[in-house]
Formats: C-alpha cells, structure tokens, sequence
C-alpha cells in the first residue's frame, strides 16, 4: 500500500517517489487539508473502498496505516 501511495503523491506532485517515506509529513510535501481530502476521494475510486478520515492524519505512514485497516 505505501508504494501505491508514494507512486500516487510522486504523481500528483511531480517528484521523486524515493523522496516519500512513511515519515515524510504532508506538510513538507506542501499538502494542506483540502488536498488530503481530494486525495483520499482518488485512493477511493482507485481501491473501490470507503475511506472515511475520523481523524487528522499528517504522515504519509499514518495514511497508510489508516487506508490498510480499511481495505483488510
């Protein structure tokens, strides 16, 4: 799933995926709220998955963890 992740963002932001690691923050990567949200929409159409945020997340680890526990 993180490689999933890392393609989508390295994708969508124009850098390298070997500069996303479950650490790197959204913040760093310039991601604000509304691009969290926009993003989680695409991981749902792309999985066919619900994902509802009940809470912040700011790592791309967090996000990963997150989507995980929603696809099992």
């Amino acid at each position: 799933m993180f490689e999933k992740i890392a393609k989508y963002l390295a994708e969508q932001l124009d850098i390298a995926v070997e500069d996303i690691t479950p650490e790197t923050t959204f913040e760093s990567l310039g991601i604000d709220s509304l691009d969290t949200v926009e993003m989680v929409m695409d991981l749902e159409e792309e999985l066919g998955v619900e994902l509802e945020l009940e809470e912040k997340v700011s790592t791309v680890g967090e996000l990963v963890e997150f989507v995980e526990s929603k696809v099992d």
